[in-house]
């Protein structure tokens, strides 16, 4: 017999506890598994060393916020009944279990799949291999279970999934601004109408919530360094999808090779159930193992250059504005990158491109947070909060950046 009831020690929330023994045979499971070498922030390392932790223990960190949150809706008289209960701790600890090689980087670039598809294919077949025990948590997974605040603690604009990731990525980046009162947050959660809301006496802590995100992006997640890192990754991928398209022959993983070999869509995950087995043997070793070998040994010249950069930290220079670029701007910084590289026509867009930044804290579009007063009425937190407006909440700020190669003098 196998002891199925796990204490995990975690340095953001304490002592998690496994209760239930589908949750740890999905744990155990090799598909869940593979968290543990997807990083939870991509390149943010490149920029706070602290920032390495993975999927797999923000996962972890979401279930127990979940098991929390329960717990207080149980106690307010919100009717939860135990199989409810088990398939949204369910789908909330599977909801990332799509993500490919260092996240939201890779996405699309590898398979022209989103990665919710790809979690909603992953849990599909763990229901098949567990004997239909993830039904429930895939309906609350897809919002079509009937009590649609089940699916507003999973995905939403106050989600267990942004509780935990905003403390945890503060936690490990030092950035101190990402800290919200979590504590306070769940245990002002109630239901009404069907619809998660917080009560009046967490009014405070939401404002924080919202604030506290759209700092954390710009100190963080949109980081111009962690752009350039990205950017460059992406044209890696992208030279690499070329050569193979071309005959040329690059060492790596035959998992990797396969899908930047092909550009498939999730037709192709549904009629072939390999390539979902293939797509769950990568994570970002693949990509790091791929890049270094791309280093030393591909003989072109410009996948080795860029390979190179991204091994030994050489970044290209990212410049930030709130406007777009002019295009004599970007022809001559494409001009440039040709004369310094001895580059043919149109290979400088490996060295030179442009792009949106967009930040907004919340949206009216996407589940609004509401928040309920002492007489039983509701209202959108704009309404609710003296210190957010609509206007701040309606703002979303769009910065323009330009990626160009750090050899340029201006």
């Amino acid at each position: 017999m196998t002891n199925k009831r796990k204490i995990i020690n975690d340095p953001v929330h304490g002592f998690l506890t496994i209760e239930d023994d589908i949750i740890y045979d999905i744990i155990e499971h090799p598909y869940f598994q593979r968290q543990r070498h997807i990083k939870q922030l991509g390149f943010s390392y490149l920029v706070y060393p602290g920032t390495v932790h993975t999927r797999f223990a923000h996962m972890l960190g979401a279930l127990n916020l979940m098991g929390r949150a329960l717990d207080v809706l149980k106690v307010k008289g919100v009717e939860i009944t135990p199989d409810e209960a088990l398939g949204v701790k369910i789908a909330i600890l599977l909801h990332d279990v799509g993500h490919g090689p260092f996240s939201h980087t890779s996405e699309c670039v590898l398979a022209d799949v989103h990665h919710e598809t790809l979690t909603r294919l992953f849990m599909e077949r763990l229901n098949h291999q567990m004997g239909g025990q993830l039904t429930t948590a895939i309906r609350i997974f897809e919002d079509s279970y009937p009590k649609r605040f089940l699916h507003q603690l999973v995905s939403s604009q106050l989600d267990m999934d942004r509780l935990d990731y905003l403390n945890r990525d503060s936690f490990f980046s030092g950035v101190s601004e990402g800290i919200v009162g979590i504590d306070r947050i769940i245990n002002m959660l109630n239901v009404v109408h069907d619809e998660l809301v917080v009560d009046e006496k967490g009014i405070y802590s939401i404002e924080k919530f919202i604030i506290s995100r759209r700092l954390m992006y710009w100190q963080v997640y949109l980081h111009k360094t962690v752009v350039a890192a990205d950017v460059l990754l992406l044209a890696i991928l992208r030279r690499a999808k070329e050569l193979l398209a071309t005959g040329h022959k690059l060492g790596g993983s035959d998992e990797l090779l396969l899908f930047l070999s092909h550009n498939y869509k999730e037709v192709d995950f549904e009629r072939d159930p390999q390539l979902l087995e293939a797509f769950a043997l990568l994570d970002d070793s693949d990509i790091m193992s791929a890049v270094k070998s791309w280093m030393l040994h591909s003989t072109d010249p410009i996948l080795h250059r860029l390979c190179e950069n991204l091994v030994n930290r050489r970044l290209s220079r990212i410049r930030i504005a709130n406007h777009p670029f002019g295009a004599d701007t970007i022809e001559e910084l494409h001009h440039k990158a040709t004369e310094l590289y001895g580059l043919k026509t149109g290979e400088s867009s490996y060295f030179v491109t442009t792009g949106v930044l967009e930040n907004h804290a919340y949206s009216f579009n996407d589940q609004e947070i509401m928040v309920r007063f002492k007489d039983g009425h509701c209202l959108d937190i704009s309404e609710a909060s003296d210190q957010l407006d609509r206007r701040f909440l309606e703002k979303t700020v769009t910065k323009y950046y330009v990626y160009y190669p750090r050899d340029y003098k201006q």
